[in-house]
């Protein structure tokens, strides 16, 4: 398996995505190709002694897409991009997966222009996977679509249901719809007519409606949205786990000595805890209904995160998520 790497996107790259990639190739049974500026990459490459001796070659691409510049144009014009060379090289077989750290929007719009949809698939969907105490909840849409109609909702559900059980092993994944309330009759025109279709979807196991603590609390596996609201909810749960944090250490250092030696002893326990719910050990989310493997990483991933998101990458090739969902695609048409 080979797995193209964005490595000139990302707040901190191309430093923490070479050592990210240093870190999966020594973890992982993938070859990785890092795709961007030749000399940047092998400066940094320079600092890992070994890395000569790992399946990691450099593909050299001149040009990089900022985050300012609007996607669909940047990936049109931009044709030696690490995003657009990095998608090229999975849409002509060379790599069987993109991840980037980069530009959402270019991901979403090389991923759409180049590998093209799944045939059936209206709009892909970005999943993103929210660690619970009972494990991952899969979120989706979590940015690819401010709007979406009700059928696109719909196959958001059937693909991340398809994920989270090739993926995550669940087991008839519950799927649910994310709304203001657990009664049918809740929510906006749009929310309703989705809830209808997919209450009468055979093919997957849908629960209901999911409000928005369902969420933290794991109680669904698959939780459906729009893209706006998801996107929503994503940077919410990041700001409230990091005040959260900031103020547990505010606490202990104006506690007193009681209080510094209570979070010595509790410092194993909450270590396992902070593993558990640690969001970059997951590091990705795929772009599922697009014709590839395509892995989406926060733009401030460090090393961890991307070796995590490298991992996500080999398990979504190596589950064949892609196959599963255009059988399933083609099984609906049939019905």
């Amino acid at each position: 398996m080979k797995i193209a790497v964005d490595a000139m996107g990302g707040d901190y790259a191309p430093e923490q995505i070479v050592f990210g990639a240093v870190r999966a190739a020594k973890k992982y049974d993938c070859e990785i190709v890092l795709v961007g500026d030749e000399i940047k990459i092998k400066d940094v490459l320079k600092r890992e002694p070994d890395w000569q001796q790992l399946p990691i070659t450099i593909q050299h691409a001149s040009e990089v897409v900022e985050m300012g510049e609007h996607p669909a144009d940047a990936v049109r014009n931009k044709k030696d991009s690490s995003i657009v060379v990095a998608t090229e090289l999975v849409k002509n077989g060379e790599c069987d997966a993109v991840l980037s750290a980069g530009s959402t929007g270019a991901s979403v719009a090389a991923a759409q222009l180049i590998l093209k949809r799944i045939r059936g698939i209206g709009r892909p969907t970005i999943a993103t996977p929210i660690p619970t105490p009972k494990g991952v909840t899969l979120l989706l849409d979590s940015g690819a679509n401010v709007d979406s109609k009700p059928e696109h909702l719909v196959q958001s559900g059937m693909m991340g249901s398809i994920y989270a059980e090739h993926v995550f092993g669940k087991q008839n994944p519950k799927v649910g719809l994310l709304n203001i309330g657990e009664e049918e009759s809740k929510g906006n025109e749009q929310v309703k007519a989705t809830y209808q279709l997919l209450k009468d979807l055979k093919t997957i196991n849908f629960t209901g409606n999911a409000e928005g603590r369902d969420i933290p609390k794991g109680h669904f596996d698959v939780v459906v949205c729009d893209g706006f609201v998801g996107n929503v909810v994503l940077k919410f749960a990041e700001g409230l786990a990091t005040t959260i944090l900031k103020l547990i250490k505010e606490a202990v250092a104006d506690g007193g000595v009681a209080a510094k030696v209570g979070a010595l002893l509790l410092t194993p326990t909450l270590k396992k805890l902070g593993k558990k719910l640690d969001a970059s050990e997951y590091g990705g989310a795929p772009l599922l209904g697009v014709n590839g493997c395509c892995v989406i990483s926060h733009g401030s991933s460090n090393a961890k995160s991307v070796c995590s998101a490298i991992g996500a990458a080999n398990d979504y090739v190596k589950s064949n998520v892609l196959g599963h969902i255009k059988a399933a695609i083609e099984n609906q048409n049939k019905e």
